[in-house]
């Protein structure tokens, strides 16, 4: 497989209309998506040799998103303020090249602001999942 292009990891905020329209959050240029599943821990005294085992299926799933970059797009910045300052859960949708699509629900953890004198003004944005995620595979 040939590499992929990080520009290519989009990250998309959702309207909230119905049917939703997902806008891709303006300016990011560093993007991190981190997929968790946290496992039960099932050994016991009849454990063979003592090894752990883990309990199929009984883990608390998780996503966290984090990215970074320079604001570009009014619109989808307004929305992105609007969901942290109401810590609304929001749908996103999560575009990995050759991977996927992860669509649900996310709360805004933390967002940042930056810049310097003489240069753009930047955010940072973390976002939590809070819900069930779909995946539809590309």
């Amino acid at each position: 497989m040939a590499g992929q292009k990080g520009r290519d990891v989009l990250i998309k905020i959702g309207d909230g209309a119905d049917p939703e329209v997902f806008a891709t959050i303006a300016g990011i240029r560093a993007k991190t998506i981190s997929l968790n599943a946290r496992p039960v821990d099932g050994t016991s005294g009849e454990s063979p040799a003592a090894w752990r085992e883990l309990i199929a299926g009984a883990g608390v799933k998780s996503a966290s998103v984090s990215g970074a970059g320079v604001f570009k797009d009014a619109a989808s910045d307004a929305l992105i303020q609007q969901a942290f300052f109401s810590q609304a859960v929001t749908s996103f949708q999560l575009v990995i090249p050759d991977f996927g699509t992860l669509t649900g629900p996310f709360l805004i953890e933390a967002l940042d602001y930056s810049g310097d004198h003489d240069g753009e003004a930047a955010f940072a944005i973390t976002l939590a999942s809070a819900g069930a995620l779909s995946f539809a595979a590309l």
